[in-house]
């Protein structure tokens, strides 16, 4: 039996927002009576997340995943509702919850700018009475892992943004949470830095069986790294399941994706399906994913192909289709 890591329960938070009118006189006005209004961040959301989980936490921005990263993490109250991590309330803020955990917020900075990297390092260790063997034998995984021993001794305020941002997930994983809320871990890299990060997200998962919740708007984040996503709209949850199943249920379609030796009589193209794009000798054309076997086998034979890919839709493509659709139905 799975054991339960993340229990959440009608969990919601609510912002009372002060109104700020124009001009002089609404401000003075306001200095002697305030106007608020309220806004409801998240809105009774329940989920379970068992241990060693990897779930991809996706949403609008302002639909609420941060404001519920940051409760999971115990930096904000919850308006109501309840929450359990790993057995215990995250915002008592207790020092055992707190070695446990790590928050990983991709704009926010733990490194000192002004020391080098193992300064850091070494005061997580007395902040988290990291005994000295473990501390090697952690640092030396996460060097090898992260791949920054050449940059230990430098500066943070000299490294690359690559750099800085395996760093700090050494930083946030020297003391071997159990449990890993990453906030998007990827913003601001090159698409080569963001494929390193994602390897070694999976490998701290797979070698410590941490669960990991992830929010990224990179939609490769979540394809490389999450089996699992919860989907968040203006505070509620609209999905909860396994990535390939959205993808089936809001991707009736694969993608053929041939590419011609020989000139193409477009209307017999057609027949094979609807044509997204054209541009010779390349085409990109969309058929119903039953019929993907019989339509490339009719592709191959009717025309001089050199090569034929079969790809998926884009998951950016399938959860903006899912979004459209609950948009209509709350219309």
């Amino acid at each position: 039996m799975d054991e339960k890591t993340i229990v959440v329960k009608k969990l919601s938070r609510i912002y009372k927002v002060h109104l700020k009118k124009e001009g002089v006189k609404a401000s003075l006005k306001a200095l002697l009576h305030r106007e608020y209004k309220y806004i409801d961040a998240v809105k009774k959301i329940n989920f379970t997340i068992n241990q060693g989980e990897l779930v991809g936490f996706i949403g609008p921005n302002g639909a609420g995943k941060t404001t519920t990263l940051k409760m999971l993490g115990g930096l904000l109250y919850p308006s109501d509702g309840s929450i359990e991590v790993l057995g215990f309330t995250p915002f008592d803020r207790k020092e055992e919850y707190l070695k446990k955990i790590s928050l990983v917020l991709g704009q926010k900075n733990q490194l000192w700018w002004d020391l080098p990297v193992i300064e850091t390092l070494n005061l997580q260790k007395e902040l988290y009475e990291i005994p000295d063997e473990d501390f090697k034998q952690s640092l030396n995984e996460l060097c090898t892992m992260l791949e920054i021993k050449d940059v230990l001794h430098q500066q943070v305020r000299q490294l690359s943004l690559g750099q800085r941002m395996k760093c700090e997930l050494a930083a946030a994983l020297i003391y071997k949470p159990k449990v890993l809320f990453l906030d998007e871990p990827t913003i601001g890299l090159d698409i080569f830095m963001q494929k390193k990060v994602r390897e070694f997200i999976k490998q701290y998962n797979e070698r410590y069986k941490a669960t990991v919740i992830l929010t990224s708007h990179y939609m490769d984040d979540v394809k490389a790294i999450c089996q699992r996503i919860i989907m968040i709209d203006h505070g509620m949850i609209i999905f909860d399941g396994k990535l390939q199943d959205l993808i089936m249920l809001n991707a009736n379609y694969k993608i053929l994706v041939p590419i011609f030796n020989s000139p193409v009589n477009i209307k017999e193209l057609k027949t094979i399906g609807k044509i997204i794009e054209f541009d010779y000798p390349k085409a990109i054309i969309t058929v119903p994913r039953e019929e993907v076997s019989q339509r490339a086998a009719e592709l191959l034979k009717k025309f001089d192909i050199d090569d034929l890919d079969i790809n998926e839709p884009e998951l950016e493509d399938v959860i903006n289709t899912f979004y459209e659709i609950k948009k209509h139905e709350h219309t």
